[in-house]
């Protein structure tokens, strides 16, 4: 009998061996991590993940790859931790709003927002804006407002992509000045710059990619949708002084795959913040003015649950359907 149960023992004590992560002999990582960004290359998003990467690689003792994955209204990244990817650590992905939208938007199968991710880290949040060329002739947000209602449907503006947080804010102001404007989603915010530049479009309502354009007077910033005004643009309204009564920053962190080891998160997690607090990280946020809005992996899945009841009702409110 002793010497059943001693194999017994043992045969359980090897198997709870295989069935951990083995983090105490620091097996994880022992290859290279991916993460999948579901916009294009460019723009301050990206170069705050390339730092914070090339600075957790160090402490890892492996490389952080970046894979863009864009187009389908920034989904396709999560699209890929839920059909292909391991719950193992290896694929991580950038995770925003229009994620925990989407299934609001369809009357097709998605994914569950909150259960079918594993939340690591909340970053920081978009820098949003609605910018013209320099030659146009609206000087004010109520200027543009106001030609947009003389000629309902003949202004076009870009976002980056149908039913994305900033196509809605831009669908709740035009609602809201009982204006019409003709949306033209694109791929990326860069993608929306590029058009306008190119007199293809006449606004681009999105994330800072139109910084550069702004600083040499290519393009002239009408409103900033930030909480509060920005430092590098002083004299820029935002869209709580335009008596609007709303700031848009859209948060996004970065989350895996359903099912990760809590020891596999907490490492990434804790790798990820002290690259995120690092001087070469924050002087990305400060260069690009991005609000700090860090949350560990408790708090993010609690905003994640929170803010899905927001998205439902946002959705519902204002009639929107991908289908």
């Amino acid at each position: 009998m002793t010497r059943t149960i001693t194999r017994r023992a043992a045969l359980g004590a090897a198997a709870g061996l295989l069935a951990a992560p083995a983090l105490g002999q620091g097996r994880f990582p022992n290859r290279q991590i991916r993460c999948l960004i579901p916009w294009p290359p460019g723009g301050s998003l990206d170069a705050l993940h390339r730092q914070m990467f090339e600075i957790a690689a160090k402490d890892l003792g492996q490389p952080i790859i970046i894979e863009n994955m864009a187009g389908a209204r920034g989904t396709r990244a999560a699209m890929f931790l839920i059909q292909q990817a391991r719950p193992d650590g290896y694929t991580i992905a950038h995770h925003h709003l229009s994620i925990l939208r989407h299934p609001f938007l369809t009357r097709q199968a998605t994914w569950d927002p909150v259960g079918d991710f594993t939340y690591i880290m909340q970053l920081t949040g978009f820098v949003f804006g609605t910018a013209v060329r320099g030659d146009s002739p609206w000087k004010t947000h109520a200027e543009l407002m106001e030609a947009a209602r003389r000629a309902p449907g003949r202004l076009t503006y870009s976002t980056s992509g149908i039913a994305t947080t900033n196509h809605l804010a831009m669908d709740d102001i035009l609602t809201r000045e009982r204006a019409e404007m003709t949306h033209v989603p694109m791929r990326g915010s860069q993608e929306g710059v590029t058009a306008l530049l190119g007199r293809q479009i006449d606004i681009v309502a999105d994330s800072q990619s139109w910084r550069p354009q702004v600083e040499t007077g290519e393009l002239r910033l009408l409103a900033a949708w930030t909480p509060t005004r920005l430092p590098s643009f002083p004299d820029v309204p935002t869209l709580k002084d335009l008596g609007y009564g709303m700031s848009v920053t859209s948060p996004y962190g970065l989350a895996g795959p359903k099912g990760m080891e809590p020891e596999v998160v907490d490492i990434l997690h804790r790798t990820l913040k002290k690259a995120f607090e690092d001087e070469a990280s924050q002087a990305i946020m400060k260069r690009w003015e991005l609000p700090n809005e860090y949350l560990g992996p408790r708090e993010y899945l609690a905003f994640a649950r929170e803010r899905v009841v927001y998205e439902r009702e946002t959705v519902a409110r204002l009639g929107i359907s991908i289908d």
